[in-house]
């Protein structure tokens, strides 16, 4: 299936080439998951050791997509389905560089199903930003048909491209601040061609965190933008590849683009003992925040969740950009500032090596 990115920075969008084909390869990504699992025993530190002194997790299975990815081939993935938080809908989308829009499908009331470039806050770090029609016509008379609102995608490329022209990672976030809960929306992220992943060894990725929060008891939509750094050590542990990370200089946004607040950085909850790379090139990491709560004024985990990701690329080959990473971060936990609300924050991320 043919894939429309094939722009170098998603900033300007001028390189990429299209009709509006779907922008992922959904032929084989439907029911299967994949668990990377090879044990839930393994030996958790919280980083720094800033909050409590370790314990025993179970590693989570990646999303859904691709099922039996290898290390030479495309891997697609989505947001698992919840009917809980109405997430997962998303496995569908474009997008057309001609006239600058973003195609999602299965979503009611966000428009024709076509995002125009928002006119407030057009990118967020490197990110493209997109939104829905508010209203639409009724196909008989014509009659404006009111949408819910807002409706938002962040949709991020990547800098290298393939040999075909196609971008060698991309994701997309889906999300609405419309209703009283998180509402209806979803995530995808892909790698177009292998990866050649080192055996020894360590490794450093950086790149920029953008994506949105949206609230339980709540409703509404803000932008969250940041830092992150990824670190691998391909060495040790002795039983799986050690991973950490961290999401920095994180802000708040409203849907207007106004700034809210400063955020505390995403963390990574370090594993020995359970897979956290897969042989294919994917990534699961539990990663949390620690906030100070108001009413006891002390330290705590707040929003908890994953990490997944691809890495893409030749990482043996500077030339070759030395690989990169794509991935998701979804976390979720109690809005400490307002009793009963609860937050949902997802963001996306495509990493790279460089040069010192």
């Amino acid at each position: 299936m043919t894939r429309v990115f094939t722009a170098v920075s998603l900033l300007a969008l001028l390189a990429a080439c299209g009709d509006g084909q779907p922008l992922y390869d959904t032929d084989d990504a439907v029911a299967g998951v994949v668990d990377p699992a090879t044990g839930t025993d393994g030996v958790v530190t919280n980083p720094d050791d800033e909050v409590g002194d370790g314990g025993s997790i179970d590693v989570g299975v990646l999303p859904p997509g691709t099922d039996n990815p290898t290390a030479t081939g495309d891997i697609f993935r989505f947001e698992e389905r919840n009917e809980a938080d109405n997430g997962g809908l998303v496995t569908d989308v474009s997008y057309d560089a001609g006239s600058d829009t973003f195609t999602v499908d299965n979503i009611a009331f966000d428009g024709a199903n076509v995002y125009q470039r928002d006119s407030d806050v057009p990118t967020l770090a490197t990110y493209a930003v997109f939104e829905a029609d508010t209203t639409t016509p009724d196909f008989l008379t014509g009659n404006p048909v009111s949408q819910i609102v807002p409706y938002r995608a962040v949709l991020g490329t990547s800098r290298n491209l393939n040999e075909d022209g196609s971008a060698r990672t991309t994701f997309a976030i889906v999300r609405t601040g419309g209703y009283f809960s998180y509402g209806f929306g979803g995530y995808v992220y892909e790698r177009q061609g292998g990866a050649t992943l080192p055996t020894t060894g360590q490794a450093t990725f950086e790149g920029d965190y953008g994506g949105m929060r949206v609230y339980d008891n709540a409703g509404g939509l803000d932008y969250v933008q940041g830092e992150i750094n990824l670190d691998i050590d391909f060495d040790d542990f002795n039983a799986n590849d050690g991973v950490k990370g961290r999401v920095t200089d994180r802000q708040l946004f409203d849907d207007t683009g106004a700034f809210i607040e400063n955020l505390t950085d995403i963390r990574w909850t370090i594993v020995e003992g359970s897979n956290t790379i897969t042989e294919d090139g994917e990534i699961v990491s539990d990663v949390f925040t620690v906030e100070i709560d108001p009413s006891t004024n002390e330290p705590v985990i707040n929003l908890e969740g994953t990490f997944t990701a691809i890495i893409a690329g030749d990482t043996l080959e500077l030339s070759d950009g030395g690989g990169e990473v794509v991935g998701v971060i979804k976390i979720e936990g109690p809005d400490l500032d307002r009793e009963g609300v609860s937050i949902q924050e997802t963001g996306g991320a495509i990493l790279y090596r460089s040069e010192p």
